[in-house]
């Protein structure tokens, strides 16, 4: 069986926040050292450094619905120049003014007009697109990743996971999820997030007749 769609707010608000300020936190305490060497290597996300993914994160946690809307129309609905802009104001004038920037969001309810389960996936896969290069691991929570999986196996709102995944069964083996129907992709929760999302990388971490039809889908639109 499919584990439940979340709710469109990711469950009740109450329940998915805590999780998002312990990922923000994690994160933050994983970098606090970091050298310049460090944050100008190269994350998961096609094009951005360390450093310019973590401000992405911290924009994220600073527009609410009416500004991120304002940004939108000032940059004339180009969706992608409306994200450069806002992860270049957080930048700051050094890596440590970026961390810092990003602590400040840590507690932070602010979002744009998302659900806020996507900010949980945004905090954890982005984590995760800066961690990986680093050689950091975490030992996330499996009902954090659960929750981001259940999200995205249903929506192409963020990314388009939903549509990667048509006619596979994805299970994980270290929790409950397990999601659709056809040759099976199994393995550790993160990694069926991250291969949901388009990180190739993480097949490498997955088994099943299924891996290499997710892996050829991995970095399509």
């Amino acid at each position: 069986m499919n584990v439940p769609q979340p709710a469109a707010d990711g469950g009740r608000r109450t329940d998915v926040w805590p999780l998002i300020r312990a990922e923000r936190a994690a994160l933050a305490a994983d970098l606090a050292g970091l050298t310049d060497e460090h944050w100008q290597k190269p994350s998961l996300c096609a094009g951005l450094t360390v450093r310019e993914v973590l401000a992405h994160l911290t924009a994220g946690a600073s527009l609410n619905s009416v500004r991120w809307m304002a940004g939108v129309i000032r940059c004339r609905f180009d969706f992608d120049k409306q994200v450069a802009v806002q992860l270049a104001r957080q930048l700051g004038a050094g890596p440590a003014e970026t961390l810092e920037r990003f602590r400040r969001v840590v507690p932070s309810t602010t979002k744009p007009p998302l659900p806020a389960v996507a900010m949980l996936g945004e905090t954890l896969v982005h984590g995760e697109d800066i961690r990986r290069p680093l050689g950091i691991r975490r030992d996330y929570p499996i009902d954090a990743v659960t929750r981001v999986a259940a999200y995205y196996q249903g929506s192409d709102l963020v990314v388009l996971a939903k549509g990667r995944i048509g006619g596979l069964r994805l299970a994980a083996d270290d929790g409950p999820f397990t999601t659709g129907s056809g040759p099976v992709v199994s393995g550790p929760t993160v990694a069926l997030v991250m291969a949901m999302t388009g990180r190739a990388a993480y097949c490498d971490e997955l088994d099943g007749d299924g891996v290499e039809l997710l892996r050829s889908r991995c970095g399509t639109a």
